[in-house]
């Protein structure tokens, strides 16, 4: 195993790795069993109509060959080594099927025992560019969604009046454990009951039987509509990402309509709002918002949350984008600076899709100044004695490229700006520091790496795998360090890649705490590769902290916890199917600032006590245990009364919550929950929703006064005989 232990010969690796050449493959010819055929038979309980309108797909030549070029890639080239064969075949053929019907609302059981012998045949087709198979499974679902759409239309068409909502029925709300429909008046029983559900949740809305039919019938028809003019290159995405994502969650394929909009933005942040989505069966997810940008500052996007419909202004026609591609979602979504896009959305606490919000954001561009690092001083006091914490809370890891490029000497970066921070809080006085980490997405690689630096001596700060064991070690090349005092990281579960890097470094030298909930475990790095039709963005190494213990899947454990609102079974990597696992490699020689074992049960032991007292902790509690109980109820009712009791339940709960943290805030209390809807963006997307300090930083600054009271020995790091240099083992 090599060992490269600079930061350029990192840099040059990645980048060489980034825009490598690709090496075409060729074409082989098998045997293959004939295709399976469509079935076109009339089936009993639905409509087919359709039958006249609906015209298959083909897959093309440039498709196939795209298809063996992404195959040699992902077997000789990506971080993860695992062989195309009959076992890889079922892996793949069940994410398939996932891709297009994973609430199995669409498919019935004859269906899948059709496709059943393809589930062994699909690594031979994917070597060999064959894409009968899997465009034939997609012409089955297409052709089964447009029965199901309008077997809805034509429900829809008969009157409201016809649904009993006196019923005793319930709608099992996640359906992907439930095994496939019989028949298709199963699915018609199913799909009856989903839309009685739509009809009942707008209702209590407020809307009258006249807007629900109007709005219901827009909605699927527009869906109906799409459904008829489905695209070659839509099968051949879908079957390609089931492929690729088998490898792990970050491996996409990229059509070329795709590949330009990724071309013009990275990571699909959506220009005009700041926010980063991705496909979610049928509707479009956020997966997190850009710290600075429009969503975020207005205060009522969250993750997790699902649009399924955009509008323009705030009384422009909204457009239902369920069953959208992500890339037409986003070319919706994005527009002129200053105007404003109008969103409906399902909040990530809801059991169902029958209710929705409008969120109504002004487009602009998320500016560098509104991402930059900033600073406030708290100030406490034990037994006689005055401490002084410093807070410096960086929303994203970022640099001025533009600037740094053009030779000026006054570029904006996290590391110069934070290093202004610290020499002002250090001019007031600042007995200890708190870097708060929280909602930070990750950002440039090098402004983690140079950050630590701030903080230790000369050392390793990140060590970067290659699929062939080649490890690059990037480090802080100079001794100096801005400050020597006692700190603790403060991260959450949206703090991901570069915040990841820094706070596992800190917490390797052992220089300073990490307080908060496990982290995102983001520690692979990708490539984009051209094709001969669209791009391949693929895994090429992984992080490893300087302990050999990786970021990836675990993330980072705090030393001292705190429980957070973000569900860890939606956002995450270890809640991604086929992530890269956890590993470790070998340890990098680096020191060991502080001992914090002796006094770490006793800090725990009196943020416990304190915490339980703090009666913003108890509303946290409270809202997280509202919010897993909304997500574990896993049926509604179509019961007009016991849905309206729980609805009502539900608001008074969710109610006091908000007006009991507001009188500690000192605010007037909410009527009701939706004038906190309609005031919500003054939380202005603060974590935790409290008073300026929130809670979370001010515990992590008693906790450094707990630090400093016990014992002077934590004060710098340059005490005497303190820092030793360590080598850990695997």
């Amino acid at each position: 195993m090599k060992a490269r232990n600079t930061a350029s010969n990192a840099f040059t690796h990645r980048f060489s790795l980034l825009f490598a050449a690709l090496a075409l493959g060729l074409f082989f010819g098998v045997i293959w069993p004939a295709p399976l055929t469509a079935n076109n038979s009339s089936t009993p309980g639905t409509t087919t109509s359709s039958e006249a309108t609906f015209s298959p797909v083909q897959p093309t030549v440039e498709q196939s060959r795209a298809s063996i070029l992404i195959a040699r890639q992902l077997q000789f080239t990506h971080f993860r080594d695992q062989n195309i064969d009959d076992v890889l075949s079922g892996r793949i053929y069940e994410a398939y099927l996932d891709s297009l019907d994973s609430q199995r609302l669409y498919l019935t059981r004859s269906d899948i025992d059709e496709f059943e012998p393809l589930r062994t045949r699909m690594d031979d087709a994917l070597k060999t560019g064959r894409l009968d198979p899997a465009f034939m499974i997609y012409n089955r679902y297409q052709k089964r969604m447009i029965e199901r759409l309008e077997f809805v239309v034509a429900q829809l068409e008969q009157g409201l009046d016809k649904f009993d909502f006196s019923t005793r029925d319930t709608l099992q709300v996640n359906r992907e454990d439930q095994p496939w429909a019989k028949d298709a008046d199963a699915l018609d029983t199913l799909w009856r009951k989903r839309l009685m559900n739509q009809v009942l949740g707008m209702k209590l809305n407020g809307k009258d039987d006249e807007e629900i039919a109007d709005s219901l019938m827009r909605r699927y028809k527009s869906q109906l509509n799409r459904a008829y003019q489905g695209r070659s290159e839509d099968a051949f995405q879908t079957w390609m990402n089931a492929f690729t994502g088998v490898w792990d969650p970050h491996t996409n394929y990229f059509s070329p309509q795709v590949s330009e909009n990724f071309n013009i933005n990275m990571s699909l942040s959506l220009e005009g709002i700041g926010a980063v989505l991705q496909s979610d069966n049928e509707y479009t997810k956020v997966v997190r918002l850009v710290p600075g940008g429009p969503a975020s500052s207005q205060g009522q996007l969250s993750p997790a949350d699902r649009i399924i419909g955009v509008g323009e202004g705030e009384e422009g026609e909204m457009t239902n984008v369920i069953g959208w591609r992500l890339d037409e979602v986003v070319d919706l979504i994005r527009g002129p600076k200053d105007s404003k896009v109008r969103l409906e959305v399902l909040p990530s606490s809801a059991a169902d899709d029958s209710v929705a919000k409008e969120v109504v954001i002004t487009r602009d561009q998320v500016k560098l100044e509104e991402q930059a690092a900033q600073s406030h001083m708290l100030e406490l006091e034990r037994n006689g004695k005055d401490w002084k914490v410093g807070v410096i809370t960086i929303p994203t890891f970022y640099a001025d490229f533009q600037a740094m490029q053009a030779g000026d000497p006054n570029y904006r970066s996290t590391t110069r700006d934070v290093q202004k921070l610290l020499e002002e809080l250090k001019d007031d006085g600042m007995d200890a520091l708190v870097i708060d980490l929280r909602d930070n997405g990750g950002g440039a690689l090098q402004e983690a790496n140079s950050l630590v630096g701030l903080f230790i001596e000369q050392g390793p700060t990140v060590q970067i795998r290659s699929p062939d064991n080649d490890i690059d070690v990037m480090g802080d090349p100079d001794n100096e360090v801005v400050w020597d005092g006692p700190m603790i990281s403060l991260v959450n579960r949206m703090s991901a890649s570069a915040s990841e890097i820094f706070a596992g470094a800190i917490q390797d030298y052992n220089r300073g705490l990490v307080m908060g909930s496990q982290t995102f475990g983001k520690g692979t790095v990708q490539a984009i590769r051209p094709l001969n039709h669209g791009q391949l963005k693929i895994t090429q190494s992984k992080f490893y902290r300087v302990s050999g213990d990786s970021t990836q899947h675990r993330g980072v454990l705090p030393d001292i916890v705190v429980p957070s609102l973000i569900d860890k079974e939606e956002i995450g990597e270890d809640a991604l199917d086929y992530a890269l696992p956890w590993d470790q490699i070998d340890a990098v020689e680096h020191k060991n600032y502080f001992d914090f074992q002796p006094v770490l049960e006793d800090l725990k032991t009196r943020h416990e006590t304190r915490i339980a007292e703090n009666p913003f902790y108890q509303l946290l509690l409270e809202e997280i245990a509202l919010r897993k109980e909304q997500r574990a109820r896993d049926y509604v009712s179509l019961n007009s009364a016991d849905r309206k009791s729980y609805q009502t339940d539900m608001e008074r709960r969710q109610l006091r919550v908000i007006n009991t943290r507001r009188e500690l805030e000192n605010k007037e209390p909410f009527e009701d929950i939706k004038g906190w809807e309609e005031h919500q963006e003054e939380r202005m997307a603060n974590p935790n929703g409290g008073a300026e300090p929130d809670f979370v930083s001010r515990e992590a600054g008693e906790i450094m006064a707990d630090l400093l009271e016990l014992s002077k020995h934590f004060a710098s790091i340059n005490t005497p005989d303190e820092a030793v240099s360590v080598l850990g083992k695997r």
